[in-house]
């Protein structure tokens, strides 16, 4: 019976100690989002303790819609609190903003978040970089949204393999849309590292079209993590889409599906 108790204890210290992310690209997050939007992606995400978001509008509207949807998760039970970055270095029509969600009563936010800065004129979309604490463990995630896949995002991923050593006291875990997928070559210094992806051949663009339950087109977003330093859990992509009658109609909250995944700090 003892033997039996310590295992419970155990495996509940365990499930415990697993920190739940997610990860969503929400296509120009600001004042198109309505507020029946505003509450799908609420219900979508509630549960989880961090939410990083990539391509929230650097205009009027963006920050706004930030707020709004953290109102909104508010009503659901629990407390929320949020950080937006400042506008990317990138040119006026492609600045964007980066935002992360958490649950005040699971995680707290350590300093302050920062885009990144020694490699900000070679990243047109530089990272957003947010340290949390949860069960007295640290994690830096950091958020990125990379140029268009014919504009060669491989050309600015691979300034990711300096930015481990860049910042050797932090446990970094990179996530967001990265518009290039993980077997490509830009990934082997980071793999070399002790990287590894949280997906493999997970699509996560939507099509224009879905025929044949046919609807994602390309393996874009994905996290990656340190096995030296982390372990993951139910890695997972939403398929909100399925929640639709009509394939426009998903396409209204975005064009790609959040993925999620859970860490276990080492």
């Amino acid at each position: 019976m003892k033997t039996k108790l310590l295992f419970l204890l155990l495996i509940t210290t365990t499930l415990q100690a697993q920190l739940k992310i997610i990860s969503w690209n929400l296509e120009d997050f600001g004042n198109s989002k309505t507020d029946t939007t505003i509450i799908y992606i609420a219900n979508t995400i509630k549960n989880y303790d961090i939410i990083a978001i990539q391509e929230v509008v650097a205009g009027y509207g963006g920050a706004q819609a930030v707020a709004k949807l953290a109102n909104e998760l508010n009503t659901k039970g629990a407390k929320w609190s949020y950080t937006i970055s400042e506008p990317t270095s990138s040119s006026a029509y492609k600045t964007e903003r980066y935002a992360f969600l958490y649950k005040t009563a699971s995680v707290k936010l350590i300093g302050k978040p920062w885009l990144e800065k020694k490699y900000n004129l070679l990243i047109d979309r530089e990272p957003y970089y947010a340290t949390f604490q949860y069960n007295n463990k640290q994690v830096t995630l950091v958020n990125f949204h990379a140029i268009t896949k014919k504009k060669q995002p491989e050309t600015e991923i691979k300034y990711f393999k300096f930015l481990p050593d860049q910042y050797p006291t932090l446990n970094l875990v990179f996530l967001g849309d990265f518009n290039c997928p993980q077997s490509h070559t830009v990934f082997n210094p980071l793999k070399a590292m002790g990287y590894e992806s949280a997906f493999i051949n997970q699509k996560t663009s939507l099509k224009k079209e879905c025929k044949n339950n046919n609807c994602l087109a390309s393996e874009f977003d994905n996290i990656w993590y340190n096995t030296n330093k982390i372990q993951l859990k139910n890695s997972k992509a939403i398929h909100f889409y399925k929640d639709f009658p009509k394939f426009y109609q998903a396409k209204q909250i975005s064009d790609h599906i959040p993925i999620t995944t859970e860490l276990y700090i080492k």
